[in-house]
């Protein structure tokens, strides 16, 4: 029990999962402003404008840095974890979602569409632009920020 309660009350963990629900929220609005219709699914997916994922990176980091200090090698290790996901966000995520465009345009195209193997499309929508990762990141930064200046 002591040990959930510590996990509960651990004010980096917390930091950076309010900005991971933040960065979900703005993406589930911005699609209900696009589509005009509510996409459950956005809750929890990846992909789209900010990136969840580099909120909570960076908001982790920064997190430690306040914590520990920005000096620390926990920092360190945090903020090359944030490097390596945004990079991969943009590149190697971003790439495979595009490759699925073009596969399901070439599934739908040959109207062939025994999706047998995976049962459904393949996902599109798996990266993200470098913009979507830039406001992710600055929405990290800025929660962790408020949090430590609210918990001083």
């Amino acid at each position: 029990m002591t040990y959930l309660i510590q996990f509960f009350s651990n004010r980096v963990l917390i930091t950076a999962g309010i900005a991971w629900l933040i960065a979900q929220m703005i993406k589930v609005i911005l699609t209900m402003i696009t589509s005009r219709k509510f996409d459950f699914t956005r809750i929890t997916g990846t992909g789209g404008m900010p990136s969840s994922h580099s909120a909570f990176t960076v908001a982790l980091a920064t997190a430690i840095g306040f914590t520990d200090g920005f000096d620390s090698t926990l920092f360190a290790a945090a903020a090359a974890f944030s490097i390596v996901v945004m990079y991969d966000a943009t590149g190697i995520r971003r790439s495979a979602g595009q490759q699925a465009v073009i596969l399901n345009k070439i599934v739908d195209r040959l109207g062939k569409e025994d999706l047998s193997e995976t049962g459904k499309r393949l996902k599109e929508l798996l990266g993200h632009t470098p913009k979507q990762v830039f406001v992710g990141a600055f929405l990290g930064f800025a929660v962790a920020v408020i949090r430590h200046l609210i918990l001083i």
